[in-house]
């Protein structure tokens, strides 16, 4: 073996430690016995604290429910816009660009550019003013608008990659428009897709600072585990973060 493929392969092992180590010492301290505040000892291993999670008294179970049952939501209507939106926005740009197209594309993707705390002081003065008040709708409208343009670029960016010739060659085949998009479009985009829901899963789970604003009742988790750390990591913590 050459030398620089052993320090590439040497460099690798060193950047995959450093990203996961944090995350193997959460695994490892969820089992961990040591009932202290901060258990910075590990005296043996136990799985109490995974049961202690769905107890009403600790409040990490709901959240994470809450936390789960917001995102679900959110992934499915941010997919099912973003991806209409990006093949829509195909459709009539036909390969050519106008300034309004342009203005259109920012604006989708505006929401991941505006600061999160403006974002969500935003979300509250007009969930406020429009009456809003179920926690899970003010949460899940808020999330889907953060979500759709990560399903709309990626799509978007497949879109553009395609040959325009395998749409032009099923319309020539008697293919309606929207048979086209439902047996070529729409399988094409599926690995796009698929990308872009994960993406809108995990920046819904992770999201905090547009939560706090939005939610009027229960937490989700990311707002219940910033109010507990206050306070220090209680093992309950690392139970509910491996399981995230």
């Amino acid at each position: 073996m050459k030398k620089h493929s052993i320090g590439s392969l040497l460099f690798i092992g060193l950047v995959l430690v450093i990203m996961y180590l944090p995350i193997a010492v959460v695994v490892v301290y969820s089992f961990n016995a040591n009932t202290a505040r901060i258990p910075i000892d590990f005296t043996g291993w136990t799985t109490a604290w995974y049961g202690k999670l769905f107890e009403n008294r600790s409040g990490f179970g709901d959240a994470l429910l809450l936390s789960v049952r917001v995102a679900l939501w959110a992934v499915v209507i941010s997919c099912v816009i973003g991806t209409l939106g990006a093949i829509g926005m195909a459709n009539r740009a036909g390969g050519r660009h106008s300034r309004l197209d342009t203005a259109m594309e920012s604006l989708m993707s505006l929401p991941i550019m505006i600061p999160e705390i403006i974002l969500g002081l935003a979300f509250m003065v007009v969930f406020n003013a429009m009456g809003i008040r179920g926690n899970d709708l003010r949460l899940v409208l808020a999330h889907v608008t953060f979500c759709i343009p990560y399903v709309f670029l990626n799509v978007k960016s497949r879109l553009v990659g395609m040959d325009p010739a395998l749409f032009d060659a099923a319309r020539d085949l008697g293919a309606s428009p929207a048979r086209v998009v439902r047996d070529i479009t729409l399988p094409l985009c599926r690995p796009a897709i698929l990308s872009g829901a994960f993406l809108a899963l995990a920046m819904s789970l992770d999201d905090f600072v547009i939560s706090y604003f939005t939610s009027n009742t229960d937490q989700n988790l990311s707002m219940i585990v910033y109010s507990a750390a206050k306070l220090g990591v209680e093992p309950t913590m690392y139970a509910v973060s491996t399981l995230m």
